[in-house]
């Protein structure tokens, strides 16, 4: 196999959903706290998210001079809800349950916690690769 066919899309690897418990507060019927379960999101949807995020603000003394601004609580709650898989955030009867009509109000009711919420929120950064350097990929892979 010459090294450019290890580039097709046939020798990629699947990246897996993950199942990690989120909040103590939702557990099942041993006490044991609720799996859920997340998911890989690509690139593109990553970039999507971001720009649905950015808005562009007006430069100080420059008039007709914007530069773009990401809001980074607005992100992180879309990067969560894009990678949740279960609970499904958009189910009706659960947003019902507590009372609220939107995915990103639903996650702030199920996961209330701040201390969870920050965990979460690293959790999911992690899964995705944000806290990951190339370099620690590579020594992954070689073991």
């Amino acid at each position: 196999m010459s090294n450019f066919s290890y580039f097709m899309k046939a020798n990629k690897k699947v990246k897996e959903n993950v199942f990690h418990p989120v909040t103590a507060s939702l557990c099942d019927a041993n006490g044991k706290p609720i799996d859920w379960e997340f998911r890989h999101i690509t690139s593109k949807e990553n970039d999507e998210i971001r720009e649905d995020c950015t808005k562009e603000i007006p430069v100080t003394g420059k008039p007709n001079l914007y530069r773009p601004h990401v809001d980074g609580s607005k992100y992180t709650k879309e990067l969560l809800i894009k990678s949740i898989v279960t609970p499904d955030l958009y189910n009706v009867e659960l947003q019902n349950s507590y009372g609220v009509k939107r995915p990103d109000d639903l996650l702030m009711a199920m996961v209330d916690d701040p201390g969870e919420y920050n965990a979460l929120v690293a959790f999911v950064q992690n899964l995705q690769g944000f806290n990951t350097s190339f370099n620690d990929l590579v020594d992954e892979a070689k073991n």
